[in-house]
């Protein structure tokens, strides 16, 4: 008998998706999407050598791979060394690590002023 026992979802390297995911867990992308992602209430972690091409919006995401269009964010977005984004952030946290790239505009939301 098998028994599911992930607490995340997982995206193989492997996979490519053309169309837009929803996930109510927290997920994992190795492969490609080209569609939006919406992980609201949870974290979603692009992997090294990962592509997305959409919309994101997830409570938290962490970028090791690629993502050409914008990501919003109710927590916090993380680009890693390896991570490359070109569109536009929203969020109350960014965290750039050295090596990181970034093309497009950054609004903090929730910032003072705003």
């Amino acid at each position: 008998m098998f028994e599911e026992r992930r607490v995340a979802a997982w995206i193989g390297a492997s996979l490519v998706i053309e169309g837009d995911l929803t996930s109510s867990e927290d997920t994992t992308i190795a492969g490609e999407v080209k569609g939006d992602i919406a992980v609201k209430e949870h974290k979603l972690m692009i992997a090294p050598g990962a592509t997305i091409r959409g919309t994101i919006v997830a409570r938290t995401v962490e970028v090791q791979g690629t993502v050409v269009g914008t990501i919003t964010s109710d927590g916090r977005v993380e680009i890693g060394a390896t991570g490359s984004v070109e569109g536009d952030i929203t969020a109350p946290r960014l965290v750039l690590a050295e090596g990181a790239t970034l093309h497009g505009k950054v609004a903090i939301a929730g910032s003072p002023g705003s």
